[in-house]
């Protein structure tokens, strides 16, 4: 099982309306890509400088789904979060491996 891990640092100013969406539309979106079977929307539980930080981990069985997601929706998906919350965010992504 492969853990795709987004890690957001959003502003303050912006953080609950960051919140609702991400789970009314972004997260539903993803996996309505059919590419992962489960999500988990976390927040990070570090005192920050600035913002709020999140960890949004997508499980998918292998890294063909993976790469599929990759190459068919996370440049679209990345791209609508962007313009909505431009230059209110910082994020990174991480991959895991279950073992």
């Amino acid at each position: 099982m492969i853990i795709y891990n987004v890690t957001v640092n959003i502003e303050d100013d912006v953080r609950e309306e960051w919140v609702k969406w991400m789970k009314d539309v972004h997260i539903p979106d993803v996996m309505n890509t059919g590419k992962f079977v489960e999500h988990r929307f976390c927040k990070v539980l570090v005192q920050e400088e600035s913002g709020s930080t999140y960890s949004i981990q997508y499980l998918c069985e292998s890294m063909d789904a993976l790469k599929e997601y990759q190459d068919q929706h996370a440049a679209e998906l990345q791209r609508e979060h962007t313009e909505k919350f431009r230059n209110k965010f910082v994020a990174f992504r991480t991959l895991l491996e279950m073992v």
